[in-house]
């Protein structure tokens, strides 16, 4: 009875911390450790406030983590993403929805390279939100749609998440990352249908129209232009034999075909990338860990050949900015790593992950209903507490219940992380939507507004995924290591 007292002492007050805007990281450490001391004393609470901390953070496989963050960070200012929605947008204008899909893969791709929702939901609504609300998309659809396709970051490989999962509980980090690929990809197929079937029906035809009818405008009288000034003043004689127009003509054309060059190599830098990471998966050449700082080095190339013609100065800058960046994200990852890990050394030293074995012993109901019910209450917690603290929080103690009922880790990886990311763009916190919120202007309730049909379609690509544990486990099967 007193153990359970302190456990509710314990989470009631991580629950008012965070009430009242305490660091997250602050608040998971005070919670565990005044759970701690309470639970076997001052002395027991300070050694393992001093131990913790230390015995949490000193594994060389997390090196993996600042390796993808930095690699995510150069391909940011090397203008990837940029390159990448350009490509996906001509490949398919044509689709009902076409912004929307083209921005849905843009998310899908850049996720390859930057393992980051945050970086990847911020990097894409400062280049689709304006353009498909300028196309007629409305501000909820258009926001709606960036939100939840940034939070393929935390599934498709490099994922900050699945290295972490994987560093908890001693499964293969290279097996981890390959199983969220076939998820991630069904995920935005996912998104992509519901754009194709529903979304597009919301969008402002007239706006669209007027859209290219301004832009059509606007290429007409650019060549009216070029036409007079080639006749004007100090132009060379018109000749009979139409020369100049033959000129002209060449010149328009070379306009035309200058403005529709595509950006392919973004496409390039995006496939050798994620050659690399799961090149070194499949292959087994080389670790994940290596295949990490292989990956950034190669970033760093590539920002220095985008950045050939800015001068050396502003490639200094970009990589000196990509590596300020880095330094702060790893440092909040680790923060809250910190934190978490005393909060779940309290629940362990109260025996919490037993009691509920225990409990689930006693249920008369199949395991997979038992799993199903606990994997559900990762949805209310995302909407209190950031994503990584969900994760390092629940692990423990859903991690020995799944395997005293005889499921796989590596499924059970990507069923918490998939759900984590739903929590990514649940009211109240969501921490994505707030992103696309500020990056965009527009209101946070709109945000969740536009979110909410598409949380419907991750909802059941998560029940398929569920009741169909074969499609996580098929690549995981063929990595070496």
């Amino acid at each position: 009875m007193l153990i359970t007292l302190v456990v509710l002492l314990a989470v009631a007050l991580l629950l008012v911390l965070l009430a009242v805007r305490m660091p997250v990281a602050l608040a998971l450490a005070l919670s565990g450790g005044i759970g701690l001391v309470l639970l076997h004393g001052f002395g027991y609470g300070t050694n393992v406030l001093r131990s913790v901390p230390f015995s949490s953070t000193a594994s060389f496989s997390l090196t993996i983590i600042p390796m993808f963050i930095l690699m995510g960070m150069l391909a940011m200012r090397a203008r990837i993403a940029e390159q990448v929605f350009a490509i996906a947008n001509r490949a398919v204008r044509r689709l009902p929805g076409g912004l929307g899909v083209a921005t849905v893969m843009a998310c899908a791709g850049f996720s390859a390279v930057s393992g980051s929702s945050i970086g990847t939901a911020a990097t894409m609504s400062k280049l689709s939100v304006s353009e498909m609300r300028a196309y007629g998309y409305p501000p909820a659809l258009a926001t709606g749609i960036v939100a939840i396709a940034g939070t393929l970051g935390v599934i498709i490989p490099p994922s900050t998440f699945l290295v972490l999962y994987a560093i908890m509980t001693g499964v293969s980090v290279s097996k981890m990352l390959a199983a969220g690929i076939i998820p991630g990809l069904i995920s935005a197929l996912g998104y992509i249908i519901y754009i194709i079937v529903v979304g597009h029906r919301r969008i402002d035809r007239s706006a669209a129209t007027l859209r290219e009818e301004v832009a059509v405008a606007h290429s007409q009288a650019a060549a009216a232009t070029r036409k007079d000034s080639s006749r004007g003043a100090g132009a060379a004689p018109t000749p009979r034999d139409g020369s100049v127009l033959t000129a002209t003509a060449s010149t328009s054309g070379a306009d035309r075909r200058a403005a529709g060059r595509l950006p392919w190599r973004g496409l390039v830098w995006l496939a050798v990338i994620f050659a690399i990471i799961v090149g070194g998966i499949f292959s087994g050449v080389f670790t994940s860990i290596e295949s990490a700082a292989i990956a950034a080095f190669v970033a760093v190339l590539i920002l220095g050949f985008e950045s050939r013609r800015d001068g050396l100065r502003v490639f200094w800058d970009r990589l000196k900015g990509a590596l300020l960046d880095t330094a702060q994200t790893t440092s909040m990852v680790f923060m809250i790593l910190l934190g978490s890990s005393i909060l779940s050394t309290f629940l362990i030293a109260a025996h919490v992950p037993d009691a509920i074995t225990a409990w689930v012993a006693e249920l008369n109901a199949p395991p997979l209903v038992i799993m199903a019910l606990l994997l559900l209450l990762l949805l209310p917690l995302g909407t209190a507490l950031d994503e990584i603290s969900v994760l390092i929080i629940t692990v423990p103690i859903l991690y020995p219940v799944a395997m005293e009922l005889g499921f796989d880790g590596i499924w059970l990886g990507v069923m918490i992380v998939k759900l984590t990311a739903i929590g990514m763009v649940t009211p109240p916190v969501g921490m994505t939507c707030f992103v696309v919120s500020g990056t965009s202007g527009v209101k946070i309730e709109t945000v969740f507004k536009g979110v909410l049909p598409l949380m419907i379609m991750d909802l059941i690509v998560s029940a398929v995924l569920f009741l169909v544990p074969a499609i996580t486990l098929f690549l995981p099967s063929l990595a070496q290591r």
